[in-house]
Formats: C-alpha cells, sequence, structure tokens
C-alpha cells in the first residue's frame, strides 16, 4: 500500500508540475513522468494490457511528438514566461478543489468497480478480454487518450493567439 502511496503521489507532482509549468520541454516530460505512474498503477492493479498501451502511447509515443514539436518552436522570453506562469496559475486556481472532489467521487466509485473486475483472467483472446471483461480499463484508456487530445488543442490555439 505505500508503494501504491508513493506512486499517487508522484502522479499528481508530475501532472502538477504539467500544468503550471512554464517550460514546455519540463512540462512534456513530466507529463510522460505522469504517464508512467498511471502505467505502473495499471500493473499493480493487474491490468496489464492497458498499461502496456498507456506506457506505449501515451509515455512514448505522444512524450516524442511532443518534444519534436517543442524543438521547432522558437526561445520566449524569460519576462514573457513570468507573465504566462502568473496567467496561468490564476487559470488553475481552482484545480486543487476540483481534484479534491475528483478523489472523494473517485474514493467511493472504484471499490464498487474494483469489486466488479475479475481479478485472474483466464482467456487469451485478447479481443474479448478487451470488449468483454476490462471495459473499466479501455474507459480510462479513452479518457486518458481525450485529455491528451484536448492539451494539444489548447497548445496550438494558445499558438495561434501568438
Amino acid at each position: 500500500m505505500n508503494l501504491i502511496l508513493a506512486m499517487l503521489i508522484i502522479l499528481i507532482i508530475a501532472a502538477l508540475m504539467v500544468v503550471f509549468s512554464s517550460r514546455l520541454l519540463l512540462a512534456a516530460i513530466s507529463l510522460a513522468v505522469t504517464s508512467i505512474m498511471v502505467t505502473l498503477l495499471m500493473f499493480k492493479l493487474n491490468a496489464p494490457l492497458a498499461a502496456v498501451f498507456e506506457l506505449s502511447i501515451c509515455a512514448g509515443l505522444i512524450t516524442v511528438i511532443f518534444i519534436t514539436t517543442i524543438s521547432f518552436v522558437k526561445p520566449v522570453a524569460e519576462e514573457d514566461l513570468l507573465e504566462n506562469s502568473k496567467r496561468r496559475i490564476k487559470k488553475y486556481i481552482a484545480l486543487p478543489i476540483i481534484l479534491i472532489i475528483v478523489g472523494v467521487v473517485t474514493k467511493f466509485l472504484i471499490k464498487p468497480l474494483a469489486l466488479a473486475l475479475p481479478t485472474v483472467i483466464q482467456e487469451t483472446n485478447v479481443a474479448n478480454v478487451l470488449w468483454n471483461l476490462r471495459q473499466v480499463d479501455l474507459l480510462g484508456q479513452a479518457i486518458i487518450l481525450l485529455v491528451g487530445v484536448f492539451g494539444i488543442v489548447v497548445l496550438f490555439k494558445e499558438g495561434q493567439k501568438k
């Protein structure tokens, strides 16, 4: 249990670094760390297929795409970084409250969902496992994918404004 708690703490810190970082490269690396922590938690929660997808797509491919894109962006002046950082903090000031609410709701939902999941899967057909036995894992993957797409849209909208 202490290992899971440590992973959750690292996950939260890395996720906050993604949101509040004024440097894009640090944000991309923090996103990769966040994805790696999600992967480890999925392995720990006996969801190896979802963990492999998370590791390969989110921690691997998405990080490479972000870092490649960042390498094509011109550097920003230090004054602009400070101004962007202050504006970002104002924008996300309600984030801790939202995280607490999500945490409380999740605490009450995780137990019933975990009891509904099979503990050991003896199925060899991957399609059957994904679509019939591990639907909660697919839901988590879909949410993570949508969050990544939303982050890219926000990043490009901010780039177009400048």
